[in-house]
Order: structure tokens, then C-alpha cells, then sequence
């Protein structure tokens, strides 16, 4: 073929099409930062520990590892076991946290702010205070059993810890306030005019709700279920308190693979299994539904896709289920007619109300039972405590360890908070408003740190830190937790700028203020709330971040959760109770500022 042929075959490059492009990368300078931070401290250090696992124990590049792992059937069975947790998991926090969110977005504005609150409340809740209130709650002479035997229910105490039942109830206790905020983002955009028509033209609840609310819903459910169950296959501080030697997860032999045998090149290897099994997960997931889902929005043509299978796999089973409860439904009407001219209240919103606050009875009570363990006289955890006593805040008061973590966990957070709003608000600014083609992908990147198991993420930084002198150190810390509070800005802001009135911009622009001006004058101010939130929800994540603290502090400097997770190795006693009070209070306190800065944030100048 002649050259000039070739020529005419190619498409056409015009100077507008160029300086299109050129103006599309240039108006991309907002993710940038966040792109090549997570470059470096994220792609890089996990690279180089998995190119580790390709190395024999006498460095020669080969599959020794993998072939050690697969040849194993203790892994193959640990791997079946996180699996098994996780999965079990995810059902029961989307069945009991799907009642609450309908509620929550269903509800009356007053009573929306108050379930908000209760949800929120063990959301930022120190992770170790709620372990620490389960096994209070759990033991053979915890709140339960001693309720349960008072009762006679039952004439023993029952084994509700180190076992599979204590892992599931304090997985589920962490993991459904996510899996609640991520269905009710879903919730709160479907038009309640829809169930309003159906209901006028003769619809009763049950075929309304099932066949028409639910399957609108469905991508919030498939959201929450895969952020539920990707997060919870990097669980290790739940079942390493909560359960026996039978729940170990695959996290348990990477950390005992780290930090016992010292063997890199096979936890390498063991990371790269936990990996490719999250990634083929979330492959099937964004193949079905799409990425954007995690961010509260539709689906689009991958949706579509979704509702399709759904119409013809499940469309039959809504359908027995709409048939199910409108059945149920009627004969209730006749069993118990409305009385005089005054409408009879529906039962099945009053199952609702009890099904849901049970639920959010289930996140909010468990914590305030560590308040009374650290008042007791007893040397070791039990209920009800015995006496009362103030030793155990002075014992911690006493040990200067205690203030010095605490001191270090507050600056952490703060700095890391600040890096991840620097960072993740531009880019989410960008996701939200700029048309650019690879925009998922780059959502994708921007929270692949939240979707992968933080252990992963944790023994790369080690390895890559060590390397370089940032073990031990508060700067090193800082990096590796901005990591993390990163994804969860990103999609907290992305979510409030969705809510923005571009057109208050557009009015600025008008009578002629400069984006800068208008940026920071009307946008900022505007967005000022859910900017403060998404800072909030950065520093809380840091605060409680135990996963990187627990490696890249190195023995040199400790966190408060890092030291609190010592302690409870070595010995659950009242002072951790104390501990975690005090904790719980700093959190309120910081909850209830938090609320305050956001009223004030919303208010019209």
C-alpha cells in the first residue's frame, strides 16, 4: 500500500482536535497531585513487595512460593474461612442494615438528623472500643448470658466468644453503618412520586415496595454488599480477640508471616492470593454494575445490564414475594378492620420502625457498657462490675505512655486529615465536573487504597520505608495513613458536590467574578459543611487506623490504637475499659464540634 494511501486510511488530526486534547489534560491538573502521590506511595511499594514473592528463598527469580502456597492445604482452608466470614458478613449487614437505611430515607427531616446521629455513632467510635464492649457483652459472665440466664432462657452461660458466632456478631457490628450509608446514598435519589402513582392506581404495599423500591435500590444494596465484603476480608483485630484458632483469616498469616518468620518473599506471595481474590471480585462487580455505583450513582448501560438478569433470574421471586406480603397484608386488614372513620396505622411500617431500631439498637448500645467495666474494683472484665473505683484512670493518667500515644494518634490524624482534603477535594472536584474520557479508571485508582486489604498496603510501605529511614518515624506514619483517608475524601466530596447548584457559579461568572473568586467566595462557602465532614470522616479513619500503625511505627513510636492493641495481647483488663471511655468521649466531643462547625458552615452569610 502506497504511503499515501496509508495517509488516507488514517484518521484525520486537525489543530482543533489537538488543542482539544491539549486543553483537556491541561483542565486535568486537579487529580494530578492525588495520581502521583498514590503513584508513589501506593503503586510503587506494592509492586516491589509482589515482585518480592517471585524470588526463592535463595533470591533466584522463580515460583518457589507459589508453589509452597498452593501445595499447602492450610491456606487453601484459611482463604476458605476469610471467605466464609466475609460472606456471611455481607448478608447479614445488608438484610439488617437495608430496614434502617429505608428508614432513614424515608423519613421525616427531624427524624432523618436523629437516625443519621445513631448510625454515625459507632461509625466514629474507636474500632478496639467496640471489640472491647463485645467482649464484655459476650462473656460467659458478660451482659448476655447473665440477662439470658436471669430469664431462664437459658441454665448456663453459652460459648458467644472465640468463635465463629463472636467474630460474626463484632464483624457485622463494625461493617453495617457502611453498608447502611452506602445503600441510603441509593435511597435517598429514588422518586417517592413513583410509589405514590402505584399506590393510586390500586397497588398495595407489598407488590409497591418489592416490585418497584426494591429493584431501584438494588444498585445501593450491590454497593454496600462489595465495600462490606472487600473490607472485611482484610479483618484481623476482630478475629484475633473475638475468635478461636478455627477463624484465623489470611490477614492473621500475613502479619505472622511479617512479623514472626520474617519471610517477605512468602508474604509476598500470600498478599498477591488475598489480592487477585478481592480483584476478581470487584472485576465481576464493576463488569455488572460499574464503579460509579460506590459513589451513590446509577449504573448507567452496566446497570441497565443488571436490571435485565434481575427481570428474567429474579423478576418471578419479587413477584412471590409482592404476592407474600400483600397476601399477608389483606388477611391482617380483615383480622383487625380499621376502627371508626380513623385509618388504622399499617402494621408493616410498625414492623419496620421495631426491625430498624433493633438494628440501630444493635450499633449504638454496645459501647456504652465499657463505661460501667471501668469503674469496677475487679482486676479482669466482667458484669456487672463490682464497686466503684477511679484507680484505673489514674493508673492511666499515672503512665505516661498513654498521653504520649494519644498526643501522636491527635497530630497524625490532623496532618493526614489535612494531606487527604489537600489532595482528594480537587480531584473530586474534577470527577464531578470535568467530561474526560477514562474517568472510571481513574475513580478506580483514586480508591483502590479503600478496596484493597489495608494489610496489603501496610507491609509494602514497611518493606519500601525501611529501605529509606521512615520507620519509626511521625512523617512516615503521616504518608502512609494520607494513603488511606485519601478514597474516603474523594467520595465524600464527590457525593456533596453532586447536590451543588452549578448555578450559582454560573451567576458569579455573570456579573463577571473570576473562577478564583468565585471558587472561594460561593463554592467554598457552600460546600463549606460537607467539606468539614469530609475532613471529619479523614481524621477518624487516621485516629483509628491500626493496620499501618502496627508496622510502620517499628517499635520506635506507638499510636493510642497501637498500644491499646498490645495491651489487650497481653492482658484485657480495666485500664483498657478506661482507656476506651476516655476515647469514646474525646470522640463525642469531637462529633458534637464537628456537628456544630457544619451548622454554622451551612448558614447563609
Amino acid at each position: 500500500m502506497s504511503p499515501q494511501k496509508i495517509a488516507a486510511a488514517l484518521p484525520a488530526q486537525t489543530p482543533g482536535g489537538t488543542k482539544r486534547r491539549n486543553s483537556t489534560w491541561r483542565k486535568a491538573w486537579p487529580i494530578y497531585p492525588a495520581l502521583l502521590f498514590l503513584a508513589i506511595l501506593f503503586v510503587y511499594p506494592i509492586v516491589v513487595l509482589l515482585s518480592m514473592s517471585f524470588a526463592s528463598d535463595a533470591g533466584v527469580a522463580g515460583f518457589e512460593q507459589y508453589s509452597r502456597l498452593l501445595s499447602s492445604p492450610v491456606y487453601a482452608k484459611v482463604l476458605a474461612i476469610t471467605f466464609k466470614t466475609a460472606g456471611w458478613t455481607t448478608v447479614i449487614a445488608m438484610i439488617a442494615g437495608y430496614p434502617v437505611a429505608y428508614l432513614i430515607a424515608t423519613a421525616r427531616p427531624s427524624i432523618y438528623k436523629l437516625l443519621i446521629v445513631l448510625v454515625l455513632m459507632p461509625f466514629w467510635t474507636s474500632f478496639l472500643v467496640r471489640i472491647f464492649a463485645w467482649m464484655v457483652l459476650l462473656g460467659r459472665h458478660g451482659a448476655i448470658n447473665d440477662l439470658l440466664t436471669a430469664l431462664g432462657i437459658v441454665d448456663a452461660p453459652i460459648s458467644m466468644i472465640y468463635n465463629f458466632t463472636g467474630v460474626l456478631i463484632g464483624m457485622v457490628h463494625a461493617m453495617m453503618p457502611l453498608c447502611v450509608l452506602t445503600m441510603l446514598s441509593v435511597m435517598e435519589k429514588i422518586d417517592g412520586n413513583l410509589m405514590k402513582a402505584a399506590s393510586t392506581l390500586g397497588a398495595r404495599k407489598g407488590s409497591i415496595f418489592w416490585k418497584i423500591y426494591f429493584p431501584l435500590s438494588l444498585s445501593g444494596v450491590a454497593a454496600g454488599g462489595l465495600l462490606v465484603f472487600i473490607t472485611s476480608l482484610g479483618f484481623f483485630m476482630t478475629p484475633a480477640l473475638l475468635g478461636g484458632a478455627g477463624e484465623t483469616m489470611i490477614v492473621q498469616e500475613i502479619i505472622f508471616q511479617v512479623q514472626n518468620m520474617l519471610n517477605w518473599r512468602f508474604a509476598g506471595a500470600v498478599s498477591v492470593l488475598l489480592l487477585v481474590s478481592a480483584l476478581i471480585v470487584f472485576v465481576i462487580y464493576d463488569a455488572l454494575l460499574g464503579l460509579s455505583t460506590l459513589s451513590g450513582e446509577s449504573g448507567g448501560a452496566r446497570a441497565n445490564l443488571i436490571g435485565r438478569i434481575s427481570s428474567q433470574v429474579g423478576g418471578q421471586i419479587l413477584s412471590v414475594l409482592a404476592w407474600i406480603f400483600d397476601s399477608a397484608g389483606a388477611l391482617f386488614d380483615k383480622m383487625m378492620p380499621a376502627r371508626g372513620d380513623k385509618p388504622r396505622k399499617q402494621q408493616g411500617a410498625r414492623l419496620l420502625w421495631i426491625g430498624g431500631l433493633a438494628a440501630i439498637g444493635f450499633l449504638v448500645l454496645p459501647a456504652l457498657f465499657v463505661i460501667p467495666i471501668s469503674f469496677t474494683q475487679d482486676s479482669f472484665l466482667s458484669w456487672p462490675p463490682n464497686g466503684f473505683t477511679l484507680k484505673w484512670y489514674q493508673a492511666v493518667f499515672a503512665d505516661g505512655r498513654w498521653g504520649g500515644a494519644a498526643g501522636r494518634s491527635f497530630i497524625v490524624a490532623l496532618l493526614a486529615a489535612a494531606g487527604g482534603t489537600l489532595i482528594g477535594v480537587p480531584a473530586a472536584f474534577f470527577l464531578v465536573r470535568q467530561r474526560m474520557a477514562g474517568k472510571t479508571a481513574l475513580l478506580a485508582f483514586l480508591m483502590a487504597p479503600m478496596i484493597l486489604p489495608h494489610i496489603i498496603v501496610a507491609v509494602a510501605l514497611f518493606y519500601v520505608f525501611s529501605q529509606i529511614g521512615l520507620i519509626g518515624t511521625t512523617f512516615g506514619l503521616v504518608l502512609g495513613h494520607t494513603v488511606l483517608t485519601i478514597p474516603y475524601v474523594v467520595i465524600t466530596v464527590m457525593a456533596v458536590i453532586k447536590g451543588y447548584d452549578i448555578r450559582l457559579d454560573h451567576a458569579a461568572w455573570t456579573l463577571g467574578a473570576s473562577r478564583v473568586k468565585t471558587f472561594w467566595h460561593i463554592t467554598i462557602p457552600v460546600l463549606k459543611s460537607g467539606l468539614i465532614a469530609a475532613f471529619m470522616f479523614a481524621f477518624i479513619t487516621s485516629f483509628d487506623e491500626l493496620t499501618i500503625a502496627l508496622f510502620l511505627t517499628g517499635g520506635e513510636i506507638t499510636t493510642l490504637p497501637k498500644l491499646m492493641w498490645d495491651d489487650a495481647l497481653l492482658k484485657v483488663s480495666p485500664m483498657l475499659a478506661a482507656v476506651a471511655t476516655l476515647l469514646l468521649a474525646f470522640m463525642t466531643v469531637l462529633i458534637l464540634a464537628s456537628a456544630g462547625l457544619q451548622r454554622r458552615g451551612s448558614k447563609p452569610a
